[in-house]
């Protein structure tokens, strides 16, 4: 158990330090687009968190719950790094619609709420990922914006 708290300590201490690493690597760490970066977008912060083992991510695209321009569509990617910035995973879309149970890379969406999902699983494997933290990055029509998660097993 002192191990765990240990851990737990380490990997808060450590979380400014996983934004620095972010930066460097050229990833934002924004939690919302700069207002004059076009569409409203916001990525909420994953639930639970931390994580164990699965997780879901809530993010809006367009001027929600407005959507002013609700025939546009929006190429949306999300994907999950560790600190090091490498890809660990690409969530599936959750919800109803044509697109639900895509992995979020490249699809095309209308303004709106969504939510992904993603199973503590390393890429398109049944491996687990390892406790620490990661980092979720949405990508929206080429801009870009960064959330950090903790999974703890």
């Amino acid at each position: 158990m002192r191990h765990r708290w240990a851990g737990l300590i380490a990997v808060l201490a450590l979380g400014p330090v996983a934004f620095r690493s972010a930066s460097a690597q050229g990833l934002p760490t924004s939690a919302a687009l700069p207002p004059d970066a076009g569409p409203g977008v916001v990525l909420g912060q994953n639930y639970p968190n931390p994580i164990n083992p699965t997780t879901t991510i809530p993010f809006t695209i367009g001027d929600s719950p407005i959507c002013a321009d609700s025939s546009r569509s929006y190429r949306v990617t999300l994907r999950i790094f560790n600190v090091l910035a490498q890809l660990v995973a690409i969530p599936i879309l959750q919800g109803a619609g044509a697109t639900a149970g895509q992995p979020l890379l490249n699809v095309l969406l209308r303004c709106g709420s969504y939510t992904a999902y993603w199973n503590g699983n390393f890429l398109n494997t049944s491996q687990e990922v390892a406790s620490g933290v990661y980092l979720y990055r949405i990508e929206v029509d080429g801009k870009s914006m960064v959330r950090k998660m903790i999974v703890m097993k």
